[in-house]
């Protein structure tokens, strides 16, 4: 290759270097990004042992439609869904509120709690994850759960959960807090239940 050849390769690259600073190729990304924190987490330091047979699992949930993406959704009607502009979640909802609530169980203690989708002989806490956004008739951050709870020897056992923060206005400030103080509420209320 001749030192021109070098040269104009190395112009070029510098230019598109430069440009790219300048163009921006997809859609422009949003302002904020949410994520659930537990209101009660492990210590630093914590630690739990066991076989995978004697934890409990936390499954990751499945999702209903509107929240299997990384939108918060808003529930203008019955049959009508938007989403909020200018934020999304940092992962899927229904991976954010495994981590919540296997957090949630861990800091309460209930001794060796994994987030895995490998069947196992022991508790498994798993279920649908209907609902985690904004409802525009009631102005409020709704959090709605199907919990299944699958004991050994096959018992199974199901309840919906539900918590509700009203007087929120569906602007990312807003509907982030809301979100999580609701997911927490739901999780504290499974974990009570799992027991």
């Amino acid at each position: 290759m001749s030192a021109r050849m070098t040269r104009t390769f190395a112009l070029s690259l510098a230019l598109l270097a430069a440009l790219s600073g300048c163009v921006r190729i997809g859609a422009k990304p949003p302002g904020t990004f949410l994520t659930l924190t537990p209101d009660a987490a492990p210590t630093a330091g914590a630690t739990s042992s066991g076989t995978l047979s004697e934890a409990t699992v936390v499954l990751e949930p499945s999702a209903a439609a509107s929240i299997s993406v990384l939108r918060i959704p808003v529930q203008i009607d019955a049959s009508n869904v938007a989403y909020i502009r200018g934020t999304q979640w940092v992962e899927r909802p229904s991976r954010a509120f495994q981590h919540l609530l296997a957090d949630t169980l861990r800091a309460r203690g209930k001794g060796l709690v994994v987030e895995t989708d490998r069947a196992t002989t022991g508790t498994r806490i798993g279920g649908q994850l209907l609902a985690m956004g904004f409802d525009a008739q009631t102005r409020s951050a709704v959090v709605r759960f199907d919990a299944m709870k699958w004991l050994a020897g096959g018992k199974i056992e199901t309840r919906r959960f539900e918590s509700t923060v009203r007087g929120v206005d569906p602007s990312p400030n807003e509907i982030g807090p809301a979100l999580n103080k609701a997911a927490n509420k739901v999780a504290g209320e499974i974990a009570d239940w799992v027991g």
